[in-house]
């Protein structure tokens, strides 16, 4: 068995972290750009996280606390830099944040040395996971996460009770813990997000209404609540406003994934939806746009997802997925939309505003039946065809 250093590892660490990420050239669709490598792995996790680099105390040099994955990033422009709150699952299960900052938004991604400590608030809590970022106008960037606990009341051994935790921060550095989002007609939350303006004056939530830890139940979709103090976060009433739909890629369930991007057109939102398949769940990525002064109020709804795992992306601990909680809007007007896949690695998708505008307002809907949609795809071919001759 071949032996290795601390500063072997730490050599090969610093060779991964400053290796290029070109654009992969073999995918095009018109609409974003996917890069060649994942922007992080468990192999980008520092190895003082992991092992006691001491060799008295540490004689074989093995991992004393593994890292299985690095997925599921919320993401935010900072000083410069772009910053990815990541989760962390280390080989105990449980998971945890870390912050990854890069100059460039695609590749050279460098955890911090520690990674996030959470105010300890929350004593049921077993597992953290999946923070959204969102800069509010408040001045605050604030971290609305899962906060998952056993459910007490089951004898089943993994029953659990998700709810919306949620801290803020100036810095990415000191955390603020405020009490956990309470939803009155809503039993369990979880992919919540907050939008980052007012409202009528108040926080204006996207919520995910479940009646249980895994399935929805009577939830029917992507919610959207109000509350008058962050401190005291309470919602009494929720809208459903991205419907589940039968066999649509939002079948099973929907939530809310980045935080939405301002646009002159509307609020452009980017989630993920789950339907059911003989390999389990699969999760892609859709998008749809809200009202500039309603963000209730859905004004366009393309059909069909924005983005599917593809390759290797489709193997992993929870294969066929993709999954997004961040995305960041450049000031040159690029955008940057932060995925997983297979619940592993995370990846970058590249866009820019306009492109996104014009999939957004000028994609087709869903008109949710074969013969429709055939004819929709026919009448597209015959167009199409009719242009190509006028050319000729």
């Amino acid at each position: 068995m071949n032996s290795h250093t601390f500063q072997d590892l730490m050599s090969s660490y610093e060779q991964l972290i400053s290796l290029p990420n070109p654009v992969d050239s073999r995918f095009y669709n018109g609409l974003f750009s996917r890069y060649a490598n994942p922007v992080l792995t468990r192999d980008h996790i520092p190895p003082f996280w992991m092992y006691d680099a001491n060799p008295d105390t540490n004689p074989f040099m093995m991992q004393r606390l593994g890292v299985n994955a690095t997925l599921n990033s919320g993401a935010i422009k900072l000083n410069g830099k772009y910053c990815l709150v990541v989760r962390v699952e280390g080989m105990d299960r449980k998971s945890f944040f870390a912050v990854a900052e890069s100059d460039k938004p695609t590749e050279g991604f460098r955890f911090r040395d520690y990674p996030v400590i959470l105010p300890d608030t929350e004593k049921q809590e077993t597992n953290v996971y999946d923070m959204r970022l969102t800069a509010h106008e408040d001045g605050w960037i604030y971290g609305v996460f899962c906060s998952e606990s056993k459910d007490t009341r089951s004898a089943d051994l993994s029953a659990a009770v998700a709810a919306a935790g949620i801290v803020r921060t100036k810095d990415l550095e000191t955390w603020e813990r405020l009490p956990n989002l309470i939803t009155l007609n809503s039993p369990q939350q979880r992919n919540v997000v907050l939008h980052p303006e007012f409202v009528d004056g108040k926080y204006a939530f996207y919520t995910r209404p479940m009646d249980d830890f895994i399935e929805t139940g009577s939830g029917g979709g992507i919610g959207f609540g109000l509350c008058g103090d962050i401190t005291h976060p309470v919602i009494g009433e929720e809208k459903i406003i991205s419907r589940r739909k039968y066999h649509t890629l939002t079948e099973s369930k929907n939530g809310a994934g980045a935080v939405p991007i301002k646009t002159d057109r509307g609020w452009i939102h980017i989630a993920h939806g789950v339907r059911n398949t003989a390999a389990g769940l699969r999760y892609v990525l859709y998008a749809f746009a809200t009202d500039l002064n309603d963000p209730s109020r859905i004004i366009a709804e393309p059909s069909g997802m924005l983005l599917g795992p593809l390759g290797r992306e489709r193997t992993g601990d929870v294969s066929n997925v993709v999954f997004t909680n961040g995305a960041i809007a450049d000031d040159d007007g690029r955008v940057y939309i932060y995925y997983a896949s297979s619940d592993t690695r995370m990846h970058v998708a590249e866009t820019d505003l306009e492109r996104l505008k014009d999939y957004v307002f000028n994609t087709p809907e869903d008109p949710l039946r074969s013969a429709d949609c055939v004819r929709q795809r026919a009448d597209l071919i015959r167009r199409n065809l009719e242009y190509l001759k006028e050319r000729r």
